[in-house]
């Protein structure tokens, strides 16, 4: 399994401005115009993967991009126009609660008859479902608590003390191999997938693009903190159950130990960090500024509204029988003994 901090080769372009961003990036041509940005579909594959791009040269940068990138001041306007874009496509378009209590509610009812991903692969879903899931997801889950790191500096006392905690558990409390985003890959390697950090970002689609990106707009924004807190919380209320519908995956399809373990861990985990991330980590926020509350619901109800977006696209794929990846890994693949 490698898990060397490299950082993956730039992929392919899917549009002018990902092909401009790129060769930018490698030395080779200019920056595309702000105003191109603003003008791009915010959700499509062009704008998702050149914003994403942008972002990761805050991570682990790419193979062969110098780290003075980051904070390359053309690069930053650019950064801007497409974060621009898509901050305002989301607000337009994300279904909003009446209050923050209405949105945290929303988080713990779950539907009797769920139709969802996590049900699907638990009830019906085949080993190569699981394998692209997983590829799909590895973009977000090898740098899952990354990005919610960077609200730390930005809270103080009770909301920070307990997203420190959580935060310590999800980079495994203080153990390597406990890291999450190591158990992740652990998983990838039982499902026979490269385990490479960023192997699959030219496979992955833009809906799972946009997932990723709203975590690092969050993130590297400060007046975006109690937004970042509102996507946390959706995760971390939602995780528990999904995850026993996956773990549940994994055994029926007997993809193997690491892979049921780390959905296992989700499970009882998350379940604690519900609890902590509603009262203490939004709580404490809340008491030192309650004017943030609808921040936290729009983080909320944003993660909500892409989350089901990349759902729509899967489940729309998997059920006419073809591959929810750009690059299918193996068309119809069946596990070998």
């Amino acid at each position: 399994m490698n898990s060397q901090p490299r950082g993956p080769r730039l992929p392919p372009p899917r549009g002018p401005l990902s092909a401009a961003v790129a060769a930018y990036l490698r030395g080779t041509g200019p920056l595309p115009r702000p105003a191109e940005a603003e003008a791009a579909d915010p959700y499509g594959d062009d704008a998702q993967l050149a914003l994403y791009l942008c972002y990761e040269l805050h991570y682990r940068g790419f193979a062969g991009v110098g780290p003075r990138y980051e904070w390359d001041p053309g690069l930053l306007r650019v950064r801007a126009a497409l974060e621009r874009r898509f901050l305002s496509a989301l607000r337009a378009d994300t279904p909003g609660h009446d209050s923050l209590d209405d949105a945290l509610a929303a988080l713990l009812v779950e539907p009797a008859e769920g139709t969802g991903v996590t049900h699907f692969l638990c009830a019906e879903g085949e080993w190569w479902h699981l394998r692209e899931y997983a590829a799909q997801r590895s973009l977000y889950h090898l740098k899952e608590a990354d990005p919610h790191a960077w609200v730390l500096p930005r809270l103080w006392g009770r909301a920070k003390a307990a997203m420190a905690a959580v935060e310590f558990d999800e980079f495994g409390g203080g153990r390597a191999d406990r890291v999450h985003a190591r158990l992740f890959a652990a998983l990838m390697a039982d499902l026979g997938l490269e385990t490479t950090y960023g192997h699959y970002l030219d496979a992955a689609r833009a809906e799972m693009l946009a997932v990723v990106n709203l975590m690092s707009l969050f993130g590297l924004h400060r007046e975006l903190r109690a937004a970042l807190v509102g996507h946390f919380a959706e995760v971390e209320i939602t995780s528990s159950p999904g995850s026993r519908r996956l773990a549940e995956a994994m055994r029926r399809t007997g993809a193997g130990a690491a892979a049921e373990f780390f959905y296992d861990e989700h499970v009882e985990a998350d379940a604690v960090h519900e609890q902590v991330v509603r009262h203490d980590v939004i709580g404490g926020l809340l008491a030192e500024e309650p004017e943030l509350a609808a921040d936290v619901a729009f983080g909320i109800d944003a993660t909500e509204y892409l989350e089901d977006r990349l759902a729509r696209r899967l489940l729309t794929d998997w059920r006419a029988g073809r591959s929810s990846l750009r690059t299918p890994l193996e068309p119809h693949m069946t596990r070998t003994p």
